[in-house]
């Protein structure tokens, strides 16, 4: 894998903020500097044989993970267990059920560590599985910038990782067909719901964008806020604003936060099967996931060690041996809360999350290439998951050592010959279809 400079297109900052990237510049409210989250200055650019050990490895990962989530679902209920996943009994018991019925899952994400150029196997970080961004910039913004960069300039021999927007569609039509088979008659309304407590605007437009691989797949879909849902106490059926029963959802909301809600408890004696992602995912989005993947597959090639981390265990300072680690609150995103000691660096993020609990992870540290953009690219590539399946990847990177709210997305490249080889005249990637 390398880093390969690139020349931005004229007017780049117009043209991905008509795409759907309204989310392309970050602010530090300490500091007031602006980052561009969006970053063509570069891209990095992978062998196949690079791509189908990243797809090989995620899928396995996926699998893996299934089987932790059988285990979590035991394991936490059990009295005095470390395993815990800071969320109620009855939203393990909900999840489980969920995990049991093989409840479809939609998309996913894996975050892994991977240079290609230090001979050790890709590593997992985290999974995100229930409520996972990035995905409007790897699957749409990342491909235009590949159709303009390469494609329409005739550039032969290179393609992209990317099969995301296309998978999401055909999802979308499995998902209709299995909620069909279970309730006799599909539904005919899909409701997409998101917050408006995030004014930077990404979950919006990220589920503006999963409604619109619904649309493209014959699906009847309309958007909702949060906040607009409700429950008919009368027929024990949640509804939109309109009243209307909610047949079939996709809600970019953590699932661990609406457990604690006023209708966290009602959803969970319902259980219902027509919400995504499902409840199963719940073991899946807690980075207690890490410590049970470490428990059941120890010293895989794959995973990093990693283990529960209660409170007496970090009165104790307590490093399970570790020299170098990091302590990770289960539920926290964007590199909110965690403390990282390793390289001779302390540093402790801030953030609002730590009391459902922590894990404790060996510290590893992110390849680092260097750029004339910026002297330090620390990458974390995500695997991007349709159903049990890998279809592409999103980069990205920051300038320390920890992937948090300031980083930047770089688009990817696939090389499809080696470097020296002679191309076949007129040789070039194969073509796709338009993104609608």
């Amino acid at each position: 894998m390398q880093r390969v400079p690139s020349s931005p297109r004229p007017g780049w900052r117009d043209t991905i903020a008509h795409q759907g990237l309204v989310f392309s510049e970050t602010t530090d409210p300490a500091t007031g500097i602006n980052t561009s989250y969006w970053n063509e200055f570069a891209c990095y650019e992978l062998t196949m044989d690079e791509v189908d050990l990243l797809e090989r490895t995620s899928e396995n990962l996926h699998m893996m993970a299934k089987d932790a989530a059988g285990f979590l679902a035991e394991e936490s209920l059990k009295p005095g267990s470390p395993f815990n996943l800071g969320i109620p009994r009855e939203a393990i018991e909900y999840a489980t059920v969920s995990l049991d019925r093989d409840d479809p899952s939609l998309y996913s994400r894996f975050d892994l560590i991977y240079s290609g150029n230090d001979g050790r196997p890709p590593r997992m970080l985290e999974y995100n599985a229930d409520t996972p961004t990035g995905l409007v910039e790897a699957a749409l913004i990342q491909w235009y910038w590949h159709e303009d960069v390469h494609l329409k300039a005739g550039v032969t021999g290179i393609d992209q990782w990317n099969g995301i927007h296309e998978e999401l569609i055909a999802q979308w039509g499995r998902i209709d067909d299995h909620l069909g088979r279970l309730h006799g008659l599909r539904p005919h309304m899909y409701h997409f719901a998101y917050t408006d407590a995030d004014d930077s605007g990404e979950d919006l437009m990220t589920t503006g964008y999963l409604m619109d691989t619904a649309i493209q797949a014959g699906l009847t879909s309309t958007l909702v806020e949060m906040k607009q849902l409700g429950l008919d106490r009368e027929t024990a059926r949640f509804t939109d604003g309109k009243n209307r029963h909610l047949e079939a959802i996709f809600k970019l909301y953590p699932w661990e936060e609406m457990m604690f809600e006023e209708f966290g408890p009602a959803i969970c004696a319902l259980k219902p099967d027509y919400w995504f992602q499902p409840a199963w995912t719940m073991f899946l989005s807690t980075k207690a996931l890490s410590a049970a993947l470490w428990h059941l597959y120890p010293n895989h090639p794959n995973l990093i060690p990693t283990y529960m981390y209660p409170d007496e265990a970090r009165a104790r300072h307590d490093t399970m041996g570790m020299s170098e680690y990091a302590i990770k609150p289960l539920h926290a995103r964007e590199g909110a809360n965690i403390e990282l000691h390793g390289e001779g660096r302390h540093i402790v993020q801030p953030g609002g999350w730590g009391i459902e609990g922590y894990v404790i992870q060996e510290f590893c540290k992110l390849p680092d290439f260097t750029g004339s953009d910026h002297l330090h690219n620390r990458p974390v590539l995500g695997t991007w998951m349709v159903g049990d399946e890998c279809y592409g990847l999103g980069i990205r990177e920051s300038d320390g050592p920890i992937t948090d709210y300031y980083c930047r997305f770089v688009p990817n490249r696939i090389r499809l010959w080696a470097p020296g080889a002679v191309l076949a005249p007129g040789s070039t990637a194969p073509p796709r279809p338009p993104r609608e």
